[in-house]
């Protein structure tokens, strides 16, 4: 006869490496702490979940969605949420410096932050233009953003599993409830 095997939960044993070299990668690019760990499966689900989540807000809007700027601590917020997603969201930072000394924006704009100038505003003009599409392009970057925060915390700390003696405590109280040691609890015949 073959044996069983163990529970699932005394197989579960994740090596997390260096948990802060771990969780940099996670930040640089969405995934990459998990695959760093082993963990390759969860690493390239959050890769896929989270950039295709990113890269469709940053279409919807037009490539407009994400920005840096200081103007308005609203969209400070807005941008540091953006910025969980890590490299991605890096464009913004490279077009906000380099604005900062040159008159024209780098890649026609790309991640640009809009032009407020006598007589024109270009954020308008973008929320005019694309309507609620420019909103749902801004919502879904942050959401991509504040997603990979999570993932980030899951490479650093690695799966919530309850620890060791956690399991007996809970053992022992599910054999108290049941009256018995790990057997099923009999009927009472009537």
């Amino acid at each position: 006869m073959a044996e069983s095997p163990p529970p699932a939960e005394e197989m579960l044993e994740v090596e997390l490496r260096n948990p802060a070299v771990a969780a940099l990668l996670a930040w640089l690019w969405p995934g990459a702490g998990h695959i760093y760990q082993g963990r390759t499966g969860k690493g390239l689900l959050f890769m896929i979940c989270i950039l295709s989540t990113w890269f469709f807000g940053l279409a919807l809007a037009e490539g407009n969605s994400v920005y840096a700027s200081n103007r308005t601590i609203a969209r400070q917020l807005v941008f540091g949420c953006q910025l969980g997603a890590g490299m991605p969201a890096a464009p913004a930072l490279v077009q906000a410096a380099y604005l900062r000394t040159h008159p024209t924006p780098l890649w026609d704009g790309f991640m640009a932050p809009p032009i407020e100038e006598a007589g024109r505003d270009e954020l308008s003009e973008w929320s005019y233009a694309l309507g609620a599409q420019y909103d749902m392009g801004v919502l879904y970057t942050m959401i991509a953003g504040l997603l990979n925060i999570l993932a980030i915390f899951d490479a650093y700390g690695g799966p919530l599993v309850p620890a060791p003696e956690e399991k007996k405590d809970a053992k022992k109280k599910s054999e108290a409830d049941t009256g018995s040691s790990g057997d099923t609890p009999k009927s009472d015949p009537k």
